[in-house]
């Protein structure tokens, strides 16, 4: 198969659905002789936050002389996003080489994550990282990473999302994010509802897991000078964030307490590592400034804490106007993902990303004007994003917002590439 048709291969996994479960991936990860045995690994699970805590981490640790992998989901735009060794995408011709080894090994249900994740695993062990830090795909307990034993947990900000599968109260679904937390491994863990919370200190508990929490372990906080951090044994200040947005305070908090333990457990990093990897972290389609004139942010909040917190960050950009370029998915809650935008917002185009699942265009239309605000039916993402454009000012803020699927599609076509639409 070439690189494309094994994609579509691997995609039409896809449309079986979501499978909870740790059975097949583990068949799949002994058929391929346990490469994930090879080398260590660190678990990032959350609703918000996972991917930005991921790259904090993944970036001080190579910014330490580690040879350090990054398994992340969903892509932006590309199949090689997923995969990355320190910094760097998997290459095509990679992805085609492990992909024909782990199609031949894997039994015929098998999903689309529990492939890409058995892919990753292969491609790290090969590639002789040190680590790998990896992101939670959805809930933690039967998430296909969860396979993988690791040495350090790290459970970013829970909130309610995916409540068809995880259950649909805070406790429940911190339950299921709690499930990655290994028996007698460190816990780093964001601030939580009071719910949350108590249900990630009860596995702690269960399991003799250390509790690092952020108040009470580390903390942090902005000033002038930048960010300062206070952890376990170790203070910074005047800290460069490479990713834009005040709630990024508290994933690289996250990141520089799960490194402090990363160090104590013999991966070492002097102070300098720990400031430079915050400072050069990237991570795109997260408060990612796109454009001169007019000015482009693209975020990929997809609930209503995400968008809260873009909300509250938008304080902190200037601009005469903001007009949204708003996609969503038909399966969201709209109100809960653009109700925080819409007293922010002085014009909004809605589309609808290249996706099955996407509400439509002028039914998003309709449901804003329903909310008071001034929205226009613009259909196609690169539509709407051409028409905000023409509509803006020099001074003005056109925000891409509603889903990853909409940023993804929208970065891909300011940045002229193909898009490569996918959930899982």
């Amino acid at each position: 198969m070439t690189y494309r048709e094994t994609l579509s291969y691997i995609y039409g996994l896809g449309r079986f659905g979501m499978k909870p479960g740790l059975a097949r991936i583990t068949a799949l990860l002994k058929a391929l002789h346990d490469p994930q045995d090879a080398f260590k690994i660190i678990h990032v699970a959350g609703t918000n936050g996972k991917g930005s805590t991921s790259c904090f981490l993944a970036s001080i640790l190579a910014e330490g002389g580690h040879r350090v992998g990054l398994f992340t989901s969903p892509h932006l735009i590309s199949f090689t996003e997923r995969i990355r060794i320190n910094g760097r995408e998997i290459a095509e011709e990679e992805v085609l080489s492990l992909a024909e080894r782990v199609i031949a090994a894997a039994l015929p249900e098998t999903t689309f994550f529990e492939m890409v994740t058995a892919m990753a695993s292969l491609y790290f062990a090969e590639q002789g990282v040190d680590l790998a830090v990896m992101e939670v795909g959805m809930g933690g307990r039967l998430d296909a990473t969860n396979a993988l034993s690791g040495i350090l947990s790290i459970i970013t900000s829970v909130s309610r999302d995916h409540c068809e599968y995880l259950g649909d109260s805070l406790a429940a679904i911190a339950r299921e994010k709690a499930g990655v937390i290994k028996a007698g491994r460190p816990v780093v863990v964001s601030p939580q509802e009071e719910d949350s919370l108590a249900v990630i200190r009860a596995r702690c508990q269960e399991t003799e897991s250390p509790f690092y929490g952020f108040g009470e372990a580390f903390t942090a906080s902005w000033s002038e000078g930048g960010l300062s951090y206070r952890g376990l044994g170790l203070g910074l200040d005047g800290l460069s964030s490479g990713l834009a947005g005040r709630y990024q305070l508290v994933n690289a908090a996250s990141a520089l307490a799960a490194a402090e333990l990363l160090g104590a457990a013999g991966f070492n990093m002097d102070a300098d590592a720990l400031r430079c990897g915050i400072e050069k972290a990237q991570w795109p389609g997260r408060m990612e400034m796109l454009g001169p004139s007019p000015r482009i942010l693209l975020d990929g909040a997809h609930n209503p804490a995400g968008s809260k917190a873009l909300a509250e960050a938008l304080e902190d950009v200037s601009r005469k106007r903001l007009l949204l370029v708003a996609g969503v998915m038909g399966d969201k809650d709209a109100d809960g993902i653009l109700g925080p935008l819409f007293p922010l917002a002085d014009e909004i185009f809605a589309v609808a990303p290249s996706l099955a699942r996407a509400l439509p265009s002028d039914r998003l239309a309709g449901f804003c004007r329903s909310r008071g605000a001034f929205a226009h039916d613009a259909g196609s993402v690169a539509n709407g994003l051409s028409s905000a454009r023409d509509a803006a000012g020099p001074d003005d803020l056109v925000l891409v917002c509603g889903s990853l699927f909409t940023v993804g599609e929208a970065r891909a076509f300011l940045l002229s590439r193909d898009f490569e639409p996918f959930r899982g």
